[in-house]
């Protein structure tokens, strides 16, 4: 039996996978970080595991992509480009895989095509698979992926994502794998993506069957998340009728919305005769041995409702969004409107936007919609600037059939045949102007850029920046362990936290001692190993020196905007202001945009005028009813 090494070439890599007696696995680490974690799995854990993991003989590590590289920036505090070259040290053999949105690269909206294909450059020299799929199953928005990691002679695994309902045949399905293998040629492995862990072990193994008939020598990757309990199920299936490679991971950490555990996927195929090539079974073990230890750390980030959700075959949601919507539904205060949202609004919404893959972007916009749809209680009442640009066709053709004309009047007012004529069809993104982004950049970092910098800073501009700006003040904390990056409560005055980093040094920090100057501000000071850091802590507002801001009514908000006083009509971050002070500008025209649940929704006057005063800024937080743009229409 042949284990799969990073030292391998694609030709290879491919020959040894249709000569296989048997079936491989990757180790879908990233995927079960963001599906029960919501992607807060530190790199500390990773490095941790990365010996053991080393050794286990996986075919691949899936460890960066999706919305891990935002992650990384966000909430982790770490380099996403340090995370690969760090693992790769520890981890010389093992193939690193990535998951790729297209066109939507590891962001939530379209890039242009040099950016794709700057970033796709840059990760690849540290990924060796790129899983790439498109929420709309649209093929030319996968195109230059392919073609980059195709020159850096990397492996491409296309996907076809799956889902259920009587537009979901055999039939569509094998015409995808074609339309697939006239853009990159027969050199690839199949991706069967079933995000959502949809349909039964009988239905993926007829899927698995009927590729298999029709292309005998492809390579079939079966990916799925175990959100009803029935993944193992559907993995057996998979490998019975053909598929030569499997997802699991670390049952250690396994949860309920991601993957299944690598061991049990063993054990069960063993009955069939199925041997998981090159894996040493006692490698899998020690893994899990090796950070078990840390899951209590992560108990925060672990989903609100707790339990397999065998609705999942209802409402679709896949298990990477899983985690986060239910953050999300705590976070908003709506958490028992779950059920309504999952069970009724969200279904409906799946079929009346077209039956399309719910998966990144395409989950978030059913999401959001379905509790904009409850919790507004206008339905379609308030679009976001991500669902127009679906149902522009902006991301793609409908798979099978158009939304209903009443919700395009929603979305659009009386003239959205009109602007569907007008403004339809792809968009065509023209390439950006890197070298003023890189110009940008500079200005902004006060520094010259690195090219990893600069292609972290394209996909997330403001938090790239937040994140690049930390780094320099406060160092790399990639070495802290999650028993101190994520615990609760704070810290005590004289307190010493004792621990040890990934590589087993023993550190110690003592807190304190603290001083408070005249003005309020106060003076702590650490001790890191026996070297003494202070840190400056400004003077907390006192209680009633400021006066509480008036929540305004969306109606308030509305009658504002009509006389030029452009407030938020929503809580979000400001993630664009199109305009600049002086301008002039008619109705309609956009003034900004503002990001809330990963989705982009444009700011528009409703007045004709000149831009007065501007009082957002970009990266600006903001509340419903906080002032943004003020416009002068002129008239006394």
């Amino acid at each position: 039996m042949t284990r799969i090494t990073e030292k391998m070439n694609p030709a290879t890599v491919l020959d040894t996978l249709r000569k296989a007696d048997g079936y491989y696995i990757t180790n879908t680490a990233r995927d079960m970080s963001q599906s029960d974690y919501t992607n807060r799995i530190l790199l500390h854990t990773d490095l941790v595991a990365a010996k053991a993991r080393e050794d286990a003989g996986y075919f691949s590590l899936e460890i960066t992509g999706g919305a891990s590289v935002h992650v990384d920036i966000l909430r982790k505090q770490v380099d996403p480009f340090l995370k690969l070259r760090l693992l790769r040290e520890q981890m010389p053999n093992t193939m690193f895989q990535t998951l790729c949105r297209g066109v939507n690269l590891f962001g939530y909206r379209p890039y242009p095509q040099n950016v794709i294909r700057l970033t796709v450059r840059e990760f690849a020299k540290y990924v060796d698979v790129w899983r790439t799929f498109d929420f709309m199953n649209y093929i030319p928005n996968m195109q230059a992926v392919f073609e980059e990691v195709a020159k850096a002679g990397k492996i491409n695994e296309p996907c076809i994502c799956f889902s259920t309902g009587p537009e979901h045949t055999n039939e569509y399905y094998v015409k995808k794998v074609q339309e697939i293998l006239d853009v990159t040629g027969e050199e690839i492995i199949l991706c069967i993506k079933n995000h959502g862990g949809l349909g039964t072990p009988k239905r993926i193994g007829e899927l698995v069957d009927a590729v298999k008939q029709t292309y005998p020598e492809l390579p079939i990757h079966y990916h799925g998340h175990n959100t009803d309990g029935n993944d193992i199920g559907r993995i057996t299936a998979a490998v019975l009728a053909g598929a030569t490679i499997v997802d699991a991971s670390d049952h250690a950490f396994t949860g309920f919305y991601g993957p299944p555990p690598i061991l049990t996927v063993i054990q069960t195929l063993k009955d069939h005769d199925k041997v998981a090539i090159g894996i040493d079974e006692q490698a899998v073990i020690e893994s899990s041995d090796a950070i078990r230890d840390e899951r209590p750390h992560y108990a925060q980030f672990e989903s609100q409702i707790k339990g397999f959700m065998p609705t999942v075959q209802i409402h679709k949601l896949p298990g990477g969004a899983m985690g986060s919507s239910l953050e999300q539904a705590s976070k908003g205060g709506f958490l028992d409107k779950m059920p309504d949202i999952l069970h009724k609004e969200l279904p409906k919404v799946q079929k009346e936007l077209g039956n399309y893959w719910s998966v990144t972007p395409g989950s978030q916009i059913l999401w959001t919609t379905a509790v904009s749809n409850v919790l507004g209680g206008d339905r379609y009442g308030n679009c976001s600037g991500d669902l127009k640009n679906l149902l522009l066709g902006k991301y793609g053709p409908f798979p099978f059939y158009r939304p209903a004309d009443w919700i395009y009047e929603k979305a659009f007012g009386p003239d959205w045949e009109k602007i569907l004529e007008e403004q339809g069809g792809v968009e065509d993104i023209e390439d950006m102007d890197i070298e003023k982004e890189r110009k940008t950049l500079t200005e902004r970092l006060g520094k010259e850029p690195t090219e990893q910098q600069l292609v972290t800073y394209l996909q997330h501009p403001n938090d790239a920046v937040d994140f690049f700006k930390f780094e320099e003040k406060f160092g790399q904390s990639y070495v802290l362990p999650p028993s101190i990056f994520l615990r609760e409560g704070g810290f005590q005055l004289g307190e010493s936290l004792v621990f040890r980093d990934n590589n087993g040094k023993e550190h110690i920090i003592e807190i304190g001692p603290s001083q408070q100057a005249d003005d309020g501000e106060t003076n702590v000071y650490l001790n890191v190993d026996h070297h003494q850091r202070a840190f400056i802590i400004e003077a907390e507002a006192q209680a009633g020196a400021a006066a509480a801001v008036a929540t305004l009514s969306k109606e308030e908000i509305a009658k504002l905007a009509k006389a030029g006083d452009i407030r938020a009509p929503f809580g979000g971050n400001v993630y664009e202001i199109s305009v600049e002070a002086g301008q002039k500008i008619e109705i309609g025209d956009q003034v900004a945009v503002l990001e809330a649940m990963k989705m982009q929704t444009p700011v528009v006057s409703e007045i004709a005028g000149t831009v007065s005063t501007i009082s957002a800024k970009v990266g600006q937080a903001l509340k419903p009813g906080d002032k943004i743009v003020l416009i002068d229409s002129g008239e006394e």
